[in-house]
């Protein structure tokens, strides 16, 4: 209670301040965003790209802007997630972040959209902007920490509020944030001056903000002892570290995880964690689970048990070399058609007057699209006159419904498509609402589409197969006809090519072998 109290005190004065700061705004400088900051390069690596042990670049993704950083963040004394991958850095290499560049998350959950952190204290690491931010350069100097506070004060903010997209998950594109004011002084020392001021002031947020932490840790310390239950540790665990920190989709595999600990090993207390336990553990949800589940089972429980070690309720780790088992992959469906099969299937369809189900399914085939970005598409992202399609957005058909932001950056993508659907579809949207998607009229369930898909490859005497088959058909029809990688991952929005080589490795091995018999013949007519 005392902190909450000191908490809203120093955040009262924090704001009044920041509102008298805006009250003299007037006789500053002026200028857009966009005459100010260069935007440079952001990566797209999820966080299961990336190692919390090693690596050579540190990397910012958005959820530690959003949840973590604060104004300014020192990325020398600040614990980060790496980067390995060479090539990934090598890509990434004229825009490595210097002191005094501002990161903002563009995507959120709500309209903390745009919270930016100043970057500090880089010497010699090798610092990468990440997932669904937007890194930018200033063109003149500022005071070190101003751009910072500036960028999160009540007054710039407050410019983003309409600017916002998305209903579920809210986002902010660069387009947008060009031409958003700037203010700032024109005395570097007034600058300086300011941004001590701030600085000053998180110091004292963040000394009571530790004392809460110690007290939630303290707080959960006294409620959990080595005589309880592993799965009411777990779900304590859930609470303390995971709850508000985490997007809810993540939060689910969470509570699905708590969930088989309760069902797979209801009597099990947290002191009776050793190795051959926690491996049993695995071995009986390895049961029912294919090989890759239960490694995703087992990285889900191990935060939580490693954090028992260190509050010395497991007296050593018995996540150490665990063995991650799985039950034999169960038959896999056809996930492609070939191209007659295709052929076979388009012919097949009711391509009426009005948009239907069966005209999602021919945009499918012909664009690649996933299954949410096909049913977000407007009027408004179709280009006629450069027969393109703009991939911006996805639709929430799993939860309430509204705009979503894409699967990752490298999804934001522009289709070409063939001049036969630009005259089809620009007859068929037309007369309709520009920024309301075409395909959606209520509440939508994959399984309906798939459910007519499944009756027109029936019909037309082909392997049934499901709407991401459509995704993989596309795919596939391009590799057989000679498209590279690079071109193909670039068309299906994937965040690398490594994503697109690991999908589709048994078409690429078909395509080698037979690239080997080219190369075999070649040289023999050599003689």
């Amino acid at each position: 209670m005392a902190f909450a109290m000191i908490s809203c005190f120093v955040y009262k004065i924090n704001w009044g301040v920041r509102r008298n700061l805006d009250s003299l705004a007037f006789s500053w400088e002026q200028r857009k965003l966009g005459e100010v900051l260069i935007s440079l390069q952001n990566n797209t690596l999820s966080r299961a790209d990336l190692s919390s042990e090693e690596g050579i670049a540190k990397n910012i993704h958005y959820g530690d802007i959003l949840v973590k950083f604060g104004e300014v963040i020192d990325v020398k004394t600040e614990s980060l997630p790496m980067i390995g991958d060479e090539t990934v850095i090598a890509k990434y290499k004229s825009s490595f972040l210097q002191n005094g560049d501002v990161i903002v998350a563009d995507t959120a959950e709500d309209e903390t959209v745009g919270k930016c952190t100043e970057i500090a204290g880089l010497s010699d690491e090798i610092v990468i902007s990440g997932l669904h931010t937007i890194p930018y350069r200033p063109l003149q100097k500022y005071a070190p920490g101003y751009l910072g506070y500036y960028m999160n004060s009540p007054s710039y903010h407050n410019q983003l509020l309409p600017l916002m997209q998305g209903i579920k998950v809210t986002l902010i594109s660069k387009t947008a944030l060009q031409n958003t004011d700037i203010l700032y002084p024109k005395s570097a020392t007034e600058q300086a001056a300011i941004g001590r001021y701030f600085r000053n002031l998180d110091n004292l947020i963040t000394l009571h903000q530790r004392k809460h932490y110690l007290i939630l840790e303290d707080i959960m310390l006294n409620n959990i002892n080595k005589m309880d239950l592993f799965y009411d540790y777990y779900a304590q665990w859930i609470t303390v570290y995971k709850e508000g920190a985490i997007r809810k989709v993540t939060m689910d595999k969470y509570l699905l995880t708590q969930s088989w600990i309760k069902q797979l090993a209801p009597e099990l207390r947290v002191c009776e964690l050793s190795r051959i336990t926690y491996q049993k553990l695995l071995n009986d949800y390895a049961k029912s689970h294919e090989r890759q589940t239960t490694m995703d089972f087992h990285h889900q429980l191990k935060g939580a048990v490693l954090d028992a070690v260190d509050e010395g309720l497991i007296e050593r780790d018995p996540t150490r070399k665990a063995i991650i088992k799985g039950k034999k992959p169960r038959h896999k469906k056809i996930k492609y058609l070939n191209q007659f099969e295709l052929h076979k299937l388009l012919s097949n369809l009711d391509l009426g007057q009005e948009i239907n189900w069966d005209w999602f399914i021919l945009l499918v085939a012909k664009t690649g699209m996933r299954f949410s970005e096909a049913l977000a598409i407007t009027p408004k992202d179709f280009d006629f006159s450069k027969q393109s399609l703009s991939i911006n957005k996805t639709w929430d058909y799993k939860g309430e419904g509204g705009f979503m932001p894409t699967k990752n950056q490298s999804s934001i993508r522009k289709i070409q498509i063939d001049w036969q659907l630009i005259i089809q579809f620009s007859t068929l949207v037309k007369d309709l609402p520009e920024d309301e998607p075409i395909f959606v009229s209520g509440k939508v369930y994959n399984s309906t589409v798939n459910d007519i898909l499944e009756r027109h490859c029936k019909k037309a005497e082909i392997p049934v197969i499901s709407i991401h088959g459509l995704r993989h058909t596309h795919a596939s029809l391009l590799l057989f006809a000679g498209v590279s990688i690079a071109s193909v991952a670039q068309r299906l929005g994937h965040s690398s090519m490594t994503t697109t080589q690991k999908t589709y490795l048994h078409i690429i091995q078909e395509l080698e072998n037979k690239d080997v018999d080219l190369v075999m013949r070649s040289l023999s007519s050599l003689n």
